[in-house]
């Protein structure tokens, strides 16, 4: 749910992209209103790739919602619209607004938002605004004003469902687009830096990734160890693919991954566990590729016993409630054994451990932060 202030925000910044006025097409040399010559199918599979001064963007295009406004949309992209126009107007950790071929221009800061509209009519149609939706704006009450400038949704806005004619899904780079929303805006909410799109291309949405250590086999994974460097120093694992093989490749995509990077050990339990890997407690927000490596994982109970230095994955009440914290054995702890995966062992680090196990707690969280600065996967 959102915040009211930022509710508030929002509703002022729709009224604002409502109310502009009067709008131009800035000379854009397309038929108004704009149809495309391209079918669905010609679209379907492509994404738009907006390369920013804050990182990349990729969005899928949406042509079976609205076909006009992604022809159009690539029409630009290719023609150079985008390029060197700026993310305009903002609201922070809720929406972007960009696409403007006014804001190209440093000495026009008073006309941003005012160019590229008026171009397209509406295709508004039952999808909603989820986090990463991208929707044209659009001019209240004038179905054809929309065109060049879009929005980005940083957070979902069923506000705006039914409103705007949604035409792509950012499927990389929604950390991006939330850094670029926290950019500091002025008084009308117009950003006081220039947040550039360098370039904006279309492109074939390439095949899915195939995540780390999918292709190599129980036996091949024991070549594997992770280092995690923490506060009080490094701490060395091996593992148990012969045991806890999915577990063993879930840990080590993780750590590839730098999902544990910036993370807390968030429990302290002496004469017990230590316990790390809990999201909440990471420092920076997963990107979106990392984000696709998060997944529950079905229990994989092994007769290893959970002895000092054994590694294991913590969970819910739900057997296949593992995701991403783990914890380390301090000592025995019987009560754990074949009701928890245990998938590796520290081999290294172990005054390490007995440091953290020392840090002072309140309750069973620790007082001072106890931090993984970074962890990486090497062979042995």
């Amino acid at each position: 749910m959102l915040r009211r202030s930022l509710v508030k925000a929002i509703s002022l910044f729709v009224l604002w992209i409502a109310s502009v006025g009067s709008v131009s097409s800035n000379q854009i040399d397309v038929e108004v209103p704009f149809v495309t010559p391209l079918t669905v199918e010609d679209m379907t599979g492509k994404q738009l790739v907006l390369e920013t001064d804050n990182g990349l963007i990729a969005i899928d295009l949406r042509p079976e919602l609205a076909p006009n406004h992604v022809g159009l949309i690539m029409q630009l992209a290719t023609d150079g619209t985008f390029n060197g126009t700026t993310f305009h107007r903002m609201v922070v950790d809720g929406i972007v607004q960009g696409g403007d071929p006014f804001t190209a221009d440093k000495d026009r800061v008073s006309d941003y938002g005012r160019g590229g509209l008026g171009l397209v009519t509406a295709e508004i149609g039952d999808a909603i605004h989820h986090r990463g939706t991208v929707s044209a704006v659009m001019v209240r009450a004038e179905p054809s004003s929309s065109g060049a400038q879009f929005f980005i949704c940083v957070v979902p806005q069923p506000a705006l469902d039914g409103l705007h004619s949604i035409w792509g899904q950012v499927v990389d780079g929604i950390d991006v687009v939330t850094k670029i929303s926290q950019t500091p805006v002025d008084s009308e909410g117009r950003a006081t830096t220039r947040v550039t799109i360098l370039t904006a291309t279309i492109r074939d949405k390439p095949p899915p990734e195939v995540p780390p250590f999918s292709t190599y086999s129980d036996e091949e994974l024991s070549a594997f160890r992770a280092v995690l460097t923490t506060t009080y120093g490094q701490i060395g694992i091996e593992f148990y693919p012969n045991l806890a093989p999915n577990h063993v490749r879930n840990f080590l995509r993780l750590v590839d991954s730098g999902v544990y990077d910036g993370m807390a050990f968030h429990r302290v339990v002496p004469g017990f566990v230590i316990q790390a890997g809990h999201l909440p407690t990471r420092r920076e927000p997963l990107t979106d590729r990392q984000q696709r490596f998060v997944q529950n994982l079905d229990p994989e109970f092994n007769d290893t016993a959970h002895v000092r230095g054994i590694v294991s994955m913590a969970r819910f009440e739900e057997l296949d409630s593992a995701s991403t914290s783990f914890f380390i054995c301090i000592d025995v702890a019987e009560e754990l054994d074949r009701n928890y995966t245990a998938f590796g062992v520290v081999t290294a680090g172990f005054d390490v451990i007995s440091a953290i196990e020392k840090t002072p707690v309140d309750g069973e969280a620790p007082i001072a932060r106890v931090e993984i600065i970074s962890a990486s996967v090497v062979r042995r």
